[in-house]
């Protein structure tokens, strides 16, 4: 009697994706913020979370929560391998609901440039082994994977337009006091601004943290075009060797007109002399086009760094 051959239980499906973003800004999505997918595709994948490592380090553990096929499913993956100049990341599902139904599963995401033109192609490869003959080929899981590549690159793409309109306005202020004892003012003593310059800012408080520190929360109170404002501020960015710092504004009034505000301060000695100049960089996105750029607040900034260089050598 000839032997039947048992149908092999060990399968491959693959499938290739068109995008428009950038291979290494979709790799980026899962290897080195695969948290930030359920925001690219929230209706299929709804967190994922890191249970050991690093993010996209081999040897990692990270937990997906995702709906397939209608249902709430969970799959614990391990990373096994990650190779960045080939936009490449390979995970092996070792805990969830596909361990019901497969043996081993290991998905490898590979994502190439599109020769001689823009966007890139995702190549998807699942490598899988079921536990009986009942089980189905994962060809709606395949599918599944494609509906979330295309919602990622609609997620990348939208950012990028977002970068765009991102504006800046910088200017320098030219100035008697040391780089060091300006950027002190506002990293170490923020709370004596307003003795500097007193009309224009009343108060600076501290809401978390500690002054100068990144993290921290500052809440200032100051006159701006002949109104009384306030603005609370989350500190991004200290360096004291380069006597800059960063504040993100959070909260105030300059939220009601922008989706984000940035603001820099940067103090460099004068090269050959004494004093300094005062570097103010803002980057801001404005909610419509009706908001103007924040020129008379940059020109604020201005009359408060000189203000702030007459107290200090006033102090000497």
């Amino acid at each position: 009697m000839a032997k039947t051959e048992a149908p092999s239980l060990v399968g491959k499906l693959e499938t290739e994706v068109e995008i428009k973003a950038s291979a290494g800004k979709f790799h980026h999505m899962f290897a080195g913020k695969p948290h930030h997918v359920s925001k690219a595709s929230p209706g299929n994948i709804q967190s994922c979370d890191l249970h050991e490592g690093d993010w996209g380090t081999v040897g990692s553990i990270v937990f997906w929560n995702y709906v397939h096929d209608g249902e709430a499913k969970v799959a614990k993956e391990r990373i096994e391998a990650v190779e960045p100049e080939k936009n490449l990341i390979t995970f092996r599902v070792i805990e969830g609901d596909l361990m019901k139904e497969y043996k081993s599963f290991v998905i490898t995401i590979q994502v190439t440039p599109k020769h001689g033109g823009s966007g890139s192609i995702v190549h998807w490869h699942l490598e899988y082994e079921k536990i009986s003959d009942e089980v189905a080929h994962p060809e709606t899981l395949l599918q599944f994977c494609v509906e979330v590549s295309q919602e990622i690159d609609e997620h990348l793409l939208s950012e990028e337009e977002e970068v765009k309109t991102t504006e800046t306005l910088e200017t320098e202020v030219e100035i008697k006091a040391s780089a060091e004892k300006f950027h002190h003012m506002f990293a170490g003593k923020p709370h004596h601004v307003s003795k500097a310059t007193p009309d224009k800012i009343q108060s600076c408080d501290l809401h978390e943290g500690d002054w100068g520190t990144v993290g921290s929360i500052v809440f200032w109170n100051y006159v701006h075009d002949g109104e009384a404002k306030v603005a609370k501020e989350r500190i991004e960015a200290v360096d004291p060797e380069k006597n800059l710092i960063t504040f993100r504004v959070i909260e105030g009034d300059l939220m009601k007109e922008y989706k984000s505000f940035v603001i820099t301060i940067q103090v460099t000695p004068k090269h050959g002399g004494s004093g300094s100049v005062v570097h103010w960089h803002f980057e801001y996105e404005k909610i419509n086009e009706e908001v103007a750029h924040p020129e008379t607040l940059l020109q604020f900034a201005v009359e408060i760094s000189k203000e702030i260089d007459e107290h200090l050598l006033a102090e000497e």
